[in-house]
This record gives C-alpha cells, sequence and structure tokens, in this order.
C-alpha cells in the first residue's frame, strides 16, 4: 500500500480503532493480513517483490461499486469486500489458472470500517488460497473495491481461453445457477439477513460468499477443454460469450437450476461463478473432477456449426442477464 499521493490527506478518521488517518490505517491492515515468505516484500513498501511465476502469467483486475455492486443496507462490509475479490479470483478459474497474489485498492469516505472490509477480503483469500500482498487507500464519496490478481497455469500448462471452442463439442458446467439472484432477491424483500432456514440461508451464502472455481478450472484445464468462461453475467450472456468468440452455435437442452431459485435466475440473474467448460470429450473431464474429489460435471448442450445458432430446448434462448450501461 503506498504513500497518499496528491489531494489525499492522512489525517481522516479512516476505519476504526488502533489509531486515527490512512497511515494508522495500513499498519493495522498489515498486522490483521499473513506475512509474506522468506525473500518476498508484500504491504509496507511502494512495491512489492514477489517471486518470479511459473509459466504464464495470468492477470485480471476487476472493480466493485458500492452503489452497483452490492447495498450496504443489506449486507456489511465484510460481505463486499469478500465479494470483490471473489469476482477477481472467478476470472483465474475462467483460464484454468491457480491465483496467486492479489492487489487491492479501496476507496470510501473517511468513516469507512476498514477493519470489517478487510475481514471480508482476508476471508476470501484464505478460503481461495491467494495472498493480499498489496494495494492503496483513497478518500472518495461512495465505497469502491478495485482488485488485481496474478496466477498461473500449473505445470507449465496452458490458459483456458473462450475462443478455442469447437463444432461438437459438449457444454458442461460445474454447477446449478440461479442461486446467487435468488438470495439477493431474498435479502430484498426481508430488508436484511432473513430467519435460519437451510435452503434460504443456503441461497443468502450463495449471494453473500460466492467461491471462485479455481479447483474446477485447473480439472478443466487438466482434462483438455476448449473454451472456458465464468457464469458472473447470467448462463445465456457468458455461453454467448463463449460462442462469439469461439465462431460457433450453442444448443442448451438443460439448465440445471439451484433449489430455490427459478429458471429466470438460473438464465440471467449471473452471480453464479460456476464455470461453462467446452470439451471434446466429457469422459476425461468426468475423471479430472473425480480424481480432484469435485462434483461431477452437467452436461448442458453442445457447440454447433452454425454461428448464428443460441437455443434453449430447441427455441431460441431468451436475452437476458446483466450489462453496464455504456452509451
Amino acid at each position: 500500500m503506498s504513500a497518499p499521493k496528491s489531494g489525499i490527506t492522512s489525517g481522516g478518521g479512516a476505519g476504526t480503532g488502533g489509531g486515527r488517518g490512512e497511515f494508522a490505517a495500513i499498519e493495522r491492515l498489515r498486522r490483521s493480513l499473513p506475512g509474506p515468505p522468506h525473500g518476498e516484500v508484500w504491504i509496507g513498501d511502494d512495491a512489492a517483490v514477489l517471486a518470479p511465476t511459473p509459466g504464464q502469467l495470468l492477470f485480471t483486475t476487476d472493480l466493485s461499486v458500492e452503489t452497483v455492486h452490492a447495498d450496504l443496507d443489506l449486507v456489511g462490509l465484510d460481505t463486499f469486500g469478500w465479494r470483490a475479490l471473489a469476482a477477481a479470483l472467478s476470472d483465474i478459474a475462467a483460464m484454468g489458472g491457480r491465483a496467486d497474489h492479489a492487489v487491492v485498492g479501496v476507496a470510501g469516505p473517511p468513516s469507512t470500517d476498514l477493519d470489517q472490509l478487510y475481514a471480508g477480503i482476508a476471508a476470501c483469500a484464505r478460503a481461495h488460497g491467494c495472498s493480499v500482498v498489496g494495494g492503496d487507500l483513497s478518500s472518495a464519496p461512495e465505497v469502491v473495491v478495485a482488485v488485481a490478481v496474478t496466477g498461473h497455469v500449473p505445470d507449465g500448462g496452458r490458459p483456458v481461453l473462450r475462443s478455442g471452442a469447437l463444432p461438437g463439442d459438449t457444454l458442461a458446467v460445474t454447477g446449478p445457477f440461479g442461486a446467487s439472484a435468488a438470495g439477493l432477491r431474498l435479502l430484498r424483500s426481508r430488508g436484511g439477513p432473513p430467519a435460519h432456514d437451510p435452503m434460504v440461508d443456503a441461497l443468502v451464502d450463495a449471494y453473500c460468499r460466492p467461491r471462485a472455481r479455481l479447483a474446477e478450472g485447473e480439472a478443466a484445464q487438466s482434462a483438455g477443454a476448449t473454451a472456458l468462461i465464468d457464469v458472473s453475467d447470467g448462463l445465456v450472456a457468458d455461453v454467448g460469450h463463449i460462442a462469439d468468440a469461439s465462431g460457433v452455435g450453442v444448443a442448451l437442452d438443460n439448465v440445471p437450476i439451484a433449489p430455490g431459485a427459478t429458471r429466470d435466475d438460473a438464465l440471467g440473474g449471473g452471480e453464479d461463478y460456476e464455470l461453462v467448460m467446452a470439451v471434446a470429450d466429457v469422459e476425461p473431464l468426468e475423471d479430472a473432477f473425480g480424481r480432484a474429489g469435485l462434483r461431477p460435471p452437467l452436461v448442458i448442450g453442445v457447440c454447433t456449426s452454425d454461428p448464428t445458432e443460441r437455443s434453449l430446448d430447441g427455441r431460441p434462448m431468451p436475452r437476458t442477464g446483466w450489462e453496464h450501461p455504456w452509451a
């Protein structure tokens, strides 16, 4: 985490406890996170010093904005922090990679509880085996979290792109869809965490604590997946991204729906972070998932030779999913 830049003061009341101001907040956050191994330097200098990454470097970035990606009247800052990091980690999973390091930039009002925000970031980092090695703090009217993550494909393998699917490839996924959208709807309808119920808890947790499918992405890469994508914008939208990038059509005949979710949630809700995988042969994929102790992949359809085809159960797919409204 770097020193203050022009226009950023170090005297505001950032965070809670243990001193006030940016420098005190940085030191408090540094102590709350795991330290570096011998020979590396993480939080505290102007840049992190890291050991070389084996093979090709994977690098991604993701933004989370308070009024766009989370309603802080419904969820806590720890949830916001977890979701911000998980979204970036999922991009590494979608390349068949393993996450290595994260840099987290935070902007927000000086009253923002940085300790709570970073509790969620740190918990997500531990759950996914990724180290937070630096970042930056700034003042802003609303909370924004910018995450950059590096990773690599194990054993010198090659990343799996969106653009490698071929006609005849099977499309499979890592799990059912719609849980995150259903969980958010429950939170909105009740104005906060609902009363305890196992199915409701699972839906709310899918929204609040999404998991990046890193192990599944590695297994798919090792099994020869021809294309990969994570479902952040909705199944229909993201399957369409594979089709567009690969120049193939897609014909779906099965949409696995999470218990308690609707078909609309599954098709367009987004933020499930399950992976869509194109494979020439599904058997090696099933074997790789079994060896890794993962849930079996679910077949949902095929890639076709007509690049204009986007069908579901023999009919045109609905136009649904999330897209930021740029002019």
